[in-house]
């Protein structure tokens, strides 16, 4: 497909978004998008079910109730864009740039973030259980009461982030920065913190009942022990 069938296609949906008569939904069921040119543009409701979507530009796009099921966005650009309660359960965002994306209450259900940039991104009740965030950089992050079940942060840097009330039973956290973090309340049953860094972050109310700490890093000053159940 061709940039000049693609704006055509883009025109119809912003009709199509608008209710008139002349719309029509965006329709790129499994087309070439690879590297695309989709800054900023609304594709809310589209379908891009199966599309390849690798090294594409979308970022500020309006990605919301968009299909994604088996697309593939790996390396591309999704900065700022909005993915708000999207279904992007599976989808392949290897190596993508996420940062400042609003994916809050989105299901990330066993997506490949592996390598991924989500930098300040908004993942608020997000669900991200069994996703693959190895090495992903997840530095001041909102993942307030996210669910990340049995998700793969093996290495995945979490500086500063912001994982109050989150769950993360059974989560593979080996090697995993995650220092000033706020970890308040956060459930770690059964997760694998070996050779984690917790420096200063907040452990107010966490509770690591089974998990493996094996050589990582439990100091700093705002690391209230006392409060933390940390029995394995």
């Amino acid at each position: 497909m061709n940039q000049e069938e693609l704006n055509e296609i883009l025109r119809l949906h912003e009709l199509w978004l608008t209710r008139s008569p002349e719309g029509i939904r965006a329709d790129l069921h499994r087309v070439n998008l690879y590297g695309a040119d989709l800054h900023g543009v609304n594709l809310y409701g589209a379908d891009l079910q199966g599309a390849d979507l690798s090294g594409a530009d979308l970022e500020g796009a309006d990605l919301r109730e968009v299909d994604f099921e088996d697309a593939n966005l790996q390396r591309a650009n999704l900065r700022e864009a909005n993915l708000y309660t999207t279904d992007l359960q599976e989808v392949n965002f290897k190596g993508a740039d996420l940062q400042g994306a609003d994916l809050r209450g989105a299901n990330l259900r066993e997506a490949n973030l592996r390598e991924a940039n989500l930098e300040k991104s908004y993942l608020y009740k997000a669900n991200l259980e069994g996703a693959n965030l190895q090495g992903a950089n997840l530095q001041v992050v909102d993942l307030r009461e996210a669910s990340l079940q049995k998700a793969n942060l093996y290495g995945a840097n979490l500086y500063k982030t912001n994982l109050y009330g989150a769950t993360l039973c059974e989560a593979n956290l080996q090697g995993a920065t995650l220092c000033k973090a706020d970890l308040r309340e956060v459930d770690f049953e059964d997760a694998n913190l070996q050779r984690a860094n917790l420096e200063d972050a907040n452990l107010e109310g966490a509770d690591f009942y089974g998990a493996d700490l094996q050589g990582a890093i439990l100091q700093g000053g705002n690391m209230n022990r006392n409060k933390a159940n940390i029995k394995s």
